[in-house]
């Protein structure tokens, strides 16, 4: 674990190589699909298969063709990122280009396959060693290549995404681990920060607000937003409105811990967690999980502006188009909390000491 941490924080300087790699694989196998070959991820397939991309039914000899001249341009441009940068208009299309890219691969190519792993992991997990429940042969019917093929896209937009942060704060000579530069303040106040936050949270609770209805209606029996034939196909499809309803329940706890992000507990452990009561929450326990919803809620809620398979019944689409706007408040919280507590940096110096002998922002203060 130490290895990987201490691996992991050398992400500056290995992160546009990766991007590198990432955008040559995918130029390869661009050629490759556009040549003949077999495994283009964005072929029509049955319905059971198929995912809710952007690019899903795409024609090999339009797309792969695309596929491998950004892949292999992509691979040049981060390569040139990983030099020594200097301010200027060269600089400015890289960081534009960089952006782009990760932009595209995180939120517009991929769709609610993300979610979907973050939320069921567990069971996904459990599956592995006692198989998948119901007609599907196993995990493999859930990950297929078309799914797997997001996943690995999301990453490389990642890369991409730290890539291009790397390569800016080069650009500003600040820091490459805080962005902070010399001379510089050091951003908004906490309390600003927290006013922020506060208002991105109120954005973050209130838009899931009509998925979660719509899901406890149709468990209970009420057909709110689609028919009453439908409501009857979803209550004799095994499983179907359970798995409605835990997703519906998981956000509404998600809801509950969102506000840990503007609230006292978020900094300080409650006293009913006995065994670590009034010793100060790790900001990371808190900024992981949160960014890692964020960014795959939105490309979930986007799926659904080109899905119109969907559209004739609102209640299966509308609800969830509201998950732009969740992904978007819950990542401006995450990141006003982050810049409210990340302290003074380990590798600069830079920055005033945090929270770790005093906090609450805005809240009487208590030493811990």
């Amino acid at each position: 674990m130490t290895v990987i941490w201490r691996w992991w924080t050398y992400w500056p300087a290995w992160s546009g190589y990766a991007a590198a790699a990432f955008s040559l694989l995918y130029g390869v196998l661009g050629l490759y699909w556009w040549a003949g070959g077999d495994g283009f991820p964005f072929a029509p397939v049955d319905p059971d298969h198929a995912t809710g991309s952007i690019l899903e039914g795409s024609r090999v000899e339009v797309v792969a063709p695309v596929i491998a001249a950004v892949g292999l341009l992509g691979a040049v441009v981060a390569l040139v990122m990983t030099r020594r940068a200097r301010p200027g208009r060269r600089s400015v299309g890289l960081v534009v280009l960089g952006w782009a890219m990760a932009g595209a691969l995180v939120l517009i190519i991929p769709d609610y396959t993300l979610i979907m792993l973050v939320a069921f992991s567990p069971l996904l997990l459990v599956f592995a060693f006692t198989g998948v429940p119901g007609d599907q042969a196993g995990v493999g019917d859930i990950l297929y290549w078309h799914r797997t093929n997001l996943t690995i896209i999301f990453v490389g937009g990642l890369l991409w995404a730290a890539a291009t942060l790397a390569y800016r704060r080069r650009v500003r000579a600040a820091c490459a681990h805080c962005g902070r530069r010399h001379g510089d303040d050091d951003g908004p106040s906490r309390q600003t920060l927290l006013r922020w936050g506060r208002w991105a949270v109120v954005v973050a609770c209130l838009a899931p607000l009509p998925y979660e209805v719509t899901r406890v209606a149709w468990a209970l029996g009420f057909p709110l937003g689609v028919t009453p034939d439908f409501l009857r196909m979803m209550q004799e499809t095994p499983g179907m409105l359970s798995v409605g309803l835990g997703c519906a329940v998981a956000s509404a706890a998600g809801g509950v811990l969102t506000h840990g992000l503007v609230g006292r507990w978020g900094e300080v452990y409650p006293r009913w967690i006995w065994f670590r009561a009034g010793k100060r929450v790790p900001p990371a326990l808190a900024v992981v999980p949160a960014s890692i919803v964020s960014v795959t809620i939105i490309p979930a809620g986007l799926m659904f502006l080109w899905t119109p398979e969907v559209r004739g019944t609102w209640a299966l689409y509308l609800p969830s188009v509201f998950w732009i706007a969740w992904g978007i408040g819950l990542g401006v919280a995450t990141v006003a909390y982050h810049l409210r507590r990340r302290g003074a940096c380990r590798r600069c110096g830079l920055g005033q000491v945090s929270d770790r002998r005093v906090v609450g922002v805005g809240w009487p203060e208590v030493t811990v």
